[in-house]
């Protein structure tokens, strides 16, 4: 195994070993923005927020709806026809490039497939692992407040019994995405804002008067899918590898079906490439002032003509730069749609401009948000197996380390922001949707995060400082570690890594 993943796959088992020593702290992180409470969840799941209830309210039956009758509902016949069209381009892909590595379901195969009969089995079903309250993406769908997302695991419903069964929990997440306010509604953002702030874990988030009480199938959006699609174990030919299938379907409500849609700011890189026409058009767009600011912030909602509908996410990319990366190629190499010279140049056209950057200062940093912005790049970083939102598996008898921490610390990362900002609105005050990278979060004014592994603690990302000190790059320079703690590369040519306890 190179250094990269060998480097990743040892942190990634200590920090799921060390995050339950968090649970106090990520407690307070998420409240107001979040409900992962194992015990809420069962209970919530067991009423109106169980999936088949969300997507069919007149359904009254007591039996939840098994994914057998699930997908073939109206309103998800074209899920299961996008995600079917995913698989056979995914294997044709596998076949063209990688000919002499099997492919297929089980463990006999070089890759292995995600057995696509469980997703459709009788014996599956979504079950609710926890609601986050998004109103930090406000600037995207103002008329609706942001968003609040549902997130469902695919689980089997009758798990076999013995120490050898199969868990009953399956690599996928169904994120039902619905606006925070619906359509007609009278309700302010501000009022939103502080039912949620408000109320904590207990009997007034499902009270008359509480948060969960605005939700209902009219506040619908879309569907978002995360498939571990397949994953190559390590062998004498490749590094251990999974990959994973992100999509989204967007709510028709005149057609009354989910729809496959572009994905937000998931550049389709391979279509950018090939067409010039396309990629100055693209160059254009995203080097003028106004569009770099947004870009900068992480608030940038880029044109749907230069979207894919679909991603496949690696993992683990390591921190050298990719192919395995969204983005890798579009500022280096042959036919890249920027060259280094016209990222200098546009954040010097905005910097005169008036434009105070948060973010990018180099062309490193443009690149890095390249990533990030992505819905593939941002899967890539800091997540719990390919997920940020696992959720905790209530369904389990002894649940391992990685379900009973909910989600990723990057999830966890952010939540100060999202406070930050539900605080805003709630008082009336203009938020600031600003974001760092994805790697690296904002710390605000508070103070929560400092010395975890979150911002600058153990295991948190860095940038390795070099000297003198005018020659680090502009983007990272403040990517230091806490006290006691060291920045150690984890690439060949890339300065981040991790912080980890000074070598004597």
């Amino acid at each position: 195994m190179s250094l990269a993943p060998r480097f990743l796959a040892i942190v990634f088992a200590m920090l799921c070993a060390a995050l339950p020593a968090y649970a106090a702290q990520d407690a307070a992180l998420e409240r107001g923005t979040a409900i992962t409470d194992p015990a809420t969840l069962r209970e919530l799941d067991g009423g109106k927020f169980r999936i088949d209830r969300m997507l069919l309210p007149e359904r009254s039956a007591d039996i939840p709806l098994a994914n057998s009758a699930l997908f073939t509902l109206p309103s998800i016949v074209p899920v299961r026809q996008a995600i079917d069209g995913e698989f056979d381009r995914y294997i044709a892909r596998h076949q063209a490039n990688l000919p002499k590595e099997t492919i297929g379901v089980g463990e006999g195969f070089d890759f292995q497939l995600f057995d696509r009969t469980l997703l459709y089995s009788a014996e599956t079903r979504f079950v609710l692992a926890g609601i986050v309250n998004r109103m930090d993406r406000t600037y995207a769908a103002e008329a609706g407040c942001g968003e609040i997302r549902l997130i469902y695991r695919l689980t089997r419903i009758n798990k076999a019994a013995g120490d050898n069964a199969p868990p009953p929990r399956l690599p996928m997440t169904l994120n039902l995405v619905l606006k925070a306010k619906a359509e007609g509604s009278t309700i302010t953002c501000s009022e939103i804002a502080n039912r949620w702030l408000a109320a904590p874990l207990g009997g007034t988030l499902r009270a008359e008067d509480g948060p969960l009480d605005l939700i209902s199938h009219e506040n619908i959006d879309r569907i978002e899918t995360n498939l571990q699609i397949a994953h190559a174990p390590k062998s004498s030919v490749r590094d251990f590898r999974t990959d994973y299938l992100l999509k989204v379907f967007r709510y028709d409500r005149d057609a009354r079906i989910f729809a496959e849609s572009p994905m937000e700011n998931q550049i389709d890189r391979p279509r950018l490439l090939a067409d010039d026409g396309l990629k100055r058009e693209f160059r254009a767009w995203l080097l003028d002032p106004i569009n770099l600011a947004a870009f900068d912030r992480g608030t940038v909602l880029i044109p749907e003509k230069f979207l894919a509908n679909g991603a496949i996410a690696p993992t683990p990319v390591g921190f050298d730069p990719s192919d395995l990366e969204p983005e890798f190629g579009l500022l280096q190499g042959e036919g890249a749609v920027f060259s280094e010279a016209d990222v200098v140049a546009a954040l010097r056209r905005a910097t005169e401009g008036g434009v105070k950057l948060q973010n990018i200062r180099s062309p490193a940093g443009f690149e890095r948000r390249l990533n990030d912005v992505t819905c593939a790049g941002c899967h890539q970083t800091r997540g719990i197996g390919g997920f940020h939102f696992p959720g905790v598996d209530w369904m389990a008898d002894k649940p391992s380390n990685t379900t009973v921490v909910p989600a990723s610390p990057h999830f966890f990362g952010d939540q100060v922001r999202r406070r930050d900002i539900l605080a805003a609105l709630r008082d009336g005050k203009p938020p600031d949707y600003s974001r760092g990278f994805a790697s690296r979060p904002q710390l605000r004014s508070s103070t929560e995060l400092a010395g975890t592994n979150y911002y600058d603690g153990w295991g948190a990302h860095c940038y390795v400082q070099g000297k003198p000190a005018a020659g680090n790059d502009g983007s990272f320079r403040d990517w230091t570690c806490a006290e006691g703690l060291t920045c150690q590369a984890a690439g060949k040519t890339s300065r981040i890594g991790m912080c980890f306890v000074k070598s004597r």
